[in-house]
């Protein structure tokens, strides 16, 4: 378990410097591309070429390393069977949303992906997405279902878990959007720019939508089994949340995007900051541990995140 440990933290430190030189290269490099290749004039297309590659690899290289961190601390904490009941629903429903998106239009809109992202599956959609699909859908529900524990029906408890998961997920979208396809290295465009900070309306019903269905199959899945999770062991999906939140406002911030942003902050990061609070509070020397029943709560392993 030491090991796995290691392992998560590494892969969550990772994804958070890949986002972090990605954030460089696309606020300070790609912006100022022209003047940097007047002062190379001799290395100007091996820098164009190297620009590129690092766009490319680095978006890759940051979704994978945030897909083995939280599929790390999902198999620690509420076990196997509970993490592939989550991975598995949220990848495959939202890979068929999005090829049915990109295919046909619904339900986000008619928007089409470039490069960046990698392989595309059917020429359509990039394999790292329903990839972030899945780590970013399992943080948000997973802090919405700690924190609503304490509910005393097992019915409410599931529902506002899912209803308030959809939610921090979706709220993701509105600091990504204008970041991803409005900018000046954009990863996918619209054929038709929509009302809102050019996104359609619809783009964020369907994103609630089909985070919602994810949610709601994972959680029959689940079968509602308590998760005993104070503060200290939600701390990863909390980062992950963040991290990814703040990697996307500060691209469409540095655009201009500033309503955008502001509604990502009052859906998502202030409601997950709650969330959290509402967890139990951390203790001292608190085990974060491997579930085989989805119940965490395993005292003989003394392995903690700070």
């Amino acid at each position: 378990m030491k090991q796995l440990v290691i392992a998560e933290r590494y892969c969550l430190i990772g994804h958070i410097l890949a986002k972090t030189f990605g954030l460089a290269g696309l606020i300070l490099v790609v912006p100022h591309a022209d003047a940097i290749l007047h002062l190379l004039p001799e290395g100007s297309t091996l820098f164009q070429w190297s620009v590129e590659k690092s766009m490319a690899g680095g978006g890759v290289t940051d979704i994978l390393l945030g897909l083995v961190a939280v599929s790390i601390f999902a198999y620690r904490t509420v076990g196997v069977r509970l993490t592939l009941a989550f991975m598995l629903p949220a990848i495959f429903i939202s890979l068929a949303s999005e090829l049915l998106g990109t295919g046909t239009g619904f339900p986000f809109g008619d928007y089409s992906y470039l490069s960046g992202l990698g392989y595309k599956i059917a020429g359509l959609v990039p394999f790292t997405i329903p990839l972030s699909w899945f780590y970013m859908g399992f943080s948000s529900y997973l802090i919405a279902n700690v924190a609503l524990n304490t509910a005393k029906s097992s019915w409410l408890r599931q529902l506002g878990a899912v209803l308030l998961g959809a939610m921090l997920f979706t709220a993701w979208d509105f600091a990504l959007e204008p970041a991803m396809s409005q900018t000046t290295f954009p990863f996918w465009y619209w054929a038709e720019p929509g009302a809102f900070f050019g996104t359609p309306y619809r783009n964020y019903l369907g994103w609630y939508g089909t985070s919602a269905l994810f949610m709601s199959v994972a959680a029959l899945l689940w079968k509602n089994p308590p998760l005993n999770l104070n503060r200290s062991q939600l701390i990863v999906p909390l980062i992950v949340y963040l991290s990814n939140v703040a990697f996307a406002a500060a691209i469409s911030l540095a655009s201009g995007f500033w309503i955008p942003v502001a509604m990502g902050l009052i859906l998502g990061v202030i409601p997950v900051i709650f969330l959290w609070w509402m967890a139990q509070p951390s203790t001292e020397n608190t085990p974060v541990t491997e579930a085989t029943t989805g119940v965490v709560n395993n005292p003989s392993v003394k392995v903690a995140l700070k």
